[in-house]
């Protein structure tokens, strides 16, 4: 096998990354031509790309290729699963240094595979080009299936706010990485790769979730998307919110603020979304606030002091 990247070259390279995924149903034509070709049975497609710059969304002393590979395909397919759809297919473009070796590619390619089996997407294409830095681009694609895409702009006055999945965790691993440190495991891990409920986007959209989106930047900032595109205010009530022990635990070993990490720390890619206040929601939803008449992000009825979350050009 060659030793970089450079010496593999683009081609090689990208039929030995898409060779190893199986294509799955909706692949009728995979790589191999200037384009692949999906079915589409319900006659719409939601798209979303996002990127991976390595130094600002990821380093590669405290994260492994696989690392990487899975975190590139989480924030998109999570896009995806927020929109109420099932994640089919991705296509992924790599931009490396020329003397990257080609065993970190490939393990990256095994990483992106690992996280698209678990929603059964495939993946149908993508580029190469060299750079002084690794940096990934991911676009993902998803099938509603029926269903009606769950928009940002749809809560209504009255309505309750709740999260599937973790919150505070990625932030309080990277503050344990930024310390020096490797564990407790399961923080730094959380912040390698996070853990998506993706089927709870689809369960959301059939239990008529009014507004959804998953908590990339923060859970302040992220339903401030919400709040803002619908027209409402949002009041998150720290008594239904909780802190995860695990993260309550390392902030008490840190000396920080769990609250400000659950509140405020992105990467989980946990499920946000709105619902009638009638709707009967499985256990893994957990409500943590309300929809009121009015505007902006509230926390025990107060504005929130502080920034809200990530912002990219900070």
């Amino acid at each position: 096998m060659p030793d970089s990247v450079a010496d593999m070259g683009e081609f090689a390279l990208i039929d030995a990354v898409t060779a190893r995924f199986p294509q799955g149903r909706p692949v009728l034509l995979g790589p191999g031509d200037d384009a692949a070709v999906l079915a589409v049975p319900d006659g719409r497609v939601v798209v979303t790309t996002d990127m991976l710059v390595e130094g600002r969304h990821f380093r590669r002393d405290w994260s492994g290729p696989r690392d990487v590979g899975r975190k590139a395909a989480a924030q998109n397919l999570s896009d995806v699963a927020a929109m109420g759809a099932r994640p089919t297919a991705i296509t992924v473009s790599l931009a490396a240094p020329a003397d990257l070796d080609t065993g970190w590619a490939l393990e990256f390619a095994d990483g992106l595979r690992e996280e698209c089996d678990r929603v059964g997407a495939s993946v149908i294409g993508g580029d190469m080009v060299g750079a002084e830095m690794v940096v990934v681009s991911v676009t993902a694609l998803g099938d509603l299936e029926g269903r009606q895409a769950v928009l940002r702009a749809g809560a209504r006055n009255g309505d309750v706010v709740a999260v599937c999945g973790r919150l505070g965790w990625a932030e309080a691993g990277l503050k344990v990485l930024s310390r020096g440190f490797r564990s407790p495991r399961a923080l730094v891990e959380a912040h390698r790769c996070p853990d998506v409920p993706y089927d709870a986007g689809p369960e959301a959209a059939d239990m008529g979730a009014t507004a959804m989106c998953d908590v990339s930047d923060g859970l302040l900032a992220d339903v401030g998307h919400i709040a803002e595109r619908s027209g409402v205010r949002v009041d998150i009530r720290l008594s239904e919110l909780g802190v995860d022990e695990p993260v309550r635990e390392i902030a008490g070993v840190l000396g920080a603020d769990p609250v400000a990490w659950v509140l405020t720390g992105g990467d989980d890619n946990a499920l946000v979304a709105t619902f009638p206040a009638e709707t009967a929601l499985p256990e893994r939803w957990r409500v943590i606030g309300r929809v009121e008449a009015g505007s902006g992000v509230l926390v025990d009825g107060e504005p929130y002091a502080g920034p809200s979350g990530h912002t990219h050009f900070s």
